[in-house]
């Protein structure tokens, strides 16, 4: 058993009563891993029949399963994207939100990225997505996620919450604030979380929490939906938490909360609260980027790219320096730290265009010129190396594994040369 406070066991004890014994125990079970299917490039069902683990199904996302494999993050499956490692009561919360198609939505304090990147799949590439870290190292994490599970409807923000609020007021349908907490459903899975607790940083993190849904009240439209969870069981950051909020907001009703136990639930724990805004007053009018590429060459080099490599058009072109992107639809201007937004289609370096990562995770079986590997060849890839290829094949083709992409080789002379970024490459 990990090292456990003992306040915090005594306080459990409290709260718990006869269960705190079923409770403790949890503490010695094995922890059980768990993934999400990215629906953006496969459904489960098909993810079954390909499948490298035994798969059970998580009870409350169609998409979970847990998984036996010791280390599901080192799989190819994985660098292509087909699902993302999360903490099956993690996976508890999105699912709330309801349907998200074709709206507004801001995920508030989003890094790593497990509940953005739910998101993202349940809109299914209809509506705008924000995505905000506020710290900018962890922001770069969440980006990087976003990247490898083929977002395209994403704008990834590192601001702190008052800023989004002040520069976006009125402006989602819904958002979610999974909110900083004192984790304690984390210390049998991040044993750094343990030596950081103590009642006063809860406290803390109550005061913190209380500030992050202000700013989101002042962000969501009215008639629109708020979500908070967290991964703690302290009622000072879930029950007391929410009902000093509808305290302070008269114009909120609780639809539900619910706060998952580990030894009720298969998962770590987890607290969610569903919250309605009344309707009131219309929502703001914002301006949108204006789409166009002014410089009729770089248009040129984009399109001989597109024309040779790609069989989909991206639209919403829109040039930053000399690297160009494709904005989702209804697109803001954008006044905060922009990490990333739509897809990166690449840069304009010495006459020619050179395609990003970012472009190669976007797309799908059938829109690009593409070199299928077998698994031997695809894990030197991964590795950075290159591989032999036809003789008769020249310039950029996505590098696919069971039609899946993993990135971008250039083929000159029969050797695709690896154009897998350094930072993305694993050992296997």
């Amino acid at each position: 058993m990990c090292n456990i406070p003992q306040q915090f066991l005594d306080k459990m004890k409290g709260e718990l009563k006869g269960e705190f014994a079923d409770f403790l125990q949890t503490y010695s079970a094995p922890y059980e891993k768990s993934i999400r299917v990215n629906t953006l490039r496969i459904s489960p069902n098909e993810f079954k029949k390909i499948s490298p683990f035994e798969l059970e199904e998580v009870e409350w996302e169609e998409n979970g399963f847990y998984v036996k494999n010791e280390k599901p993050g080192k799989t190819i499956f994985h660098a292509a994207g087909l699902y993302y490692v999360q903490e099956a009561s993690a996976m508890s919360a999105v699912p709330c939100l309801g349907n998200v198609k074709g709206l507004t939505v801001l995920d508030m304090c989003s890094a790593p990225g497990g509940k953005g990147t739910q998101i993202a799949q349940n809109m299914q590439g209809e509506g705008l997505l924000f995505l905000n870290e506020p710290i900018f190292s962890r922001a770069k994490l969440l980006s990087s996620n976003v990247e490898r599970m083929g977002v395209k409807n994403a704008i990834v923000t590192s601001e702190y919450p008052e800023k989004i609020a002040k520069n976006y007021p009125q402006f989602f349908d819904k958002i979610l604030v999974d909110a900083p907490c004192s984790g304690e459903g984390m210390f049998k899975t991040k044993s750094e979380a343990i030596p950081n607790w103590s009642q006063e940083e809860v406290l803390s993190c109550a005061e913190r929490q209380r500030e992050i849904l202000s700013c989101a009240d002042k962000a969501l439209k009215a008639g629109g939906t708020l979500v908070y969870s967290t991964c703690t069981y302290s009622r000072e950051e879930d029950e007391d938490q929410i009902a000093n909020f509808l305290e302070d907001y008269k114009n909120y009703t609780l639809i539900s909360q619910k706060k998952l136990y580990p030894h009720k639930v298969r998962g770590c724990g987890h607290f969610v609260a569903v919250l309605k805004k009344d309707e009131g007053e219309l929502p703001r009018e914002y301006a949108l980027i204006k789409c166009e590429i002014k410089d009729k060459k770089q248009l040129l080099e984009w399109q001989n790219f597109k024309n040779q490599t790609l069989k989909i058009n991206y639209n919403n072109l829109y040039l930053v320096g000399d690297n160009l992107y494709s904005l989702p639809n209804n697109c803001p201007k954008l006044s905060v730290q922009v990490l990333r937004a739509g897809v990166h289609l690449g840069e304009f370096s010495k006459g020619r265009f050179i395609p990003s990562h970012s472009l190669a995770m976007s797309l799908k079986c059938g829109e690009s010129n593409a070199v299928d590997l077998d698994e031997q060849t695809a894990i030197k890839y991964l590795n950075g190396l290159t591989f032999n290829c036809n003789e008769s094949l020249k310039g950029y083709f996505l590098v696919t594994y069971k039609n899946f992409p993993l990135g971008w080789c250039k083929c000159v002379n029969g050797v695709a040369k690896n154009h897998l970024p350094k930072g993305l490459r694993i050992n296997q």
